[in-house]
């Protein structure tokens, strides 16, 4: 009978995760890896229609515009969120394709 591998593996043919994989991976894992992010992303969720302006974000978070802006242009560069250019107002919104996965991370 064969032992099961102390190393996980990323797929069933126990083949490693590709490099690229990894490095995405490891991208994202940063950008989520700070209280503030895990904020953001959790206020523009549980909005009443998904997004919010960064002047929203630092009225619900109590933190300063410049430090939410520093927050969302990390999450906008891996591809959480998304910008909504909508008249004078920039809305944020958790990218659709990234959605199921911010969603079982703030669970």
């Amino acid at each position: 009978m064969a032992q099961p591998s102390s190393r996980p593996s990323s797929n069933e043919s126990g083949a490693p995760l590709a490099r690229s994989l990894a490095e995405e991976l490891a991208r994202t894992l940063r950008a989520v890896a700070d209280p503030t992010r895990l904020q953001i992303l959790s206020v523009v969720l549980d909005s009443s229609d998904g997004r919010a302006t960064v002047g929203q974000l630092a009225d619900a978070l109590e933190l300063r515009q410049p430090t939410v802006t520093h927050h969302v242009r990390i999450l906008v560069d891996d591809g959480l969120l998304q910008r909504e250019p909508d008249g004078k107002f920039v809305w944020l919104s958790v990218a659709s394709d990234r959605l199921p996965a911010i969603q079982d991370l703030l669970r």
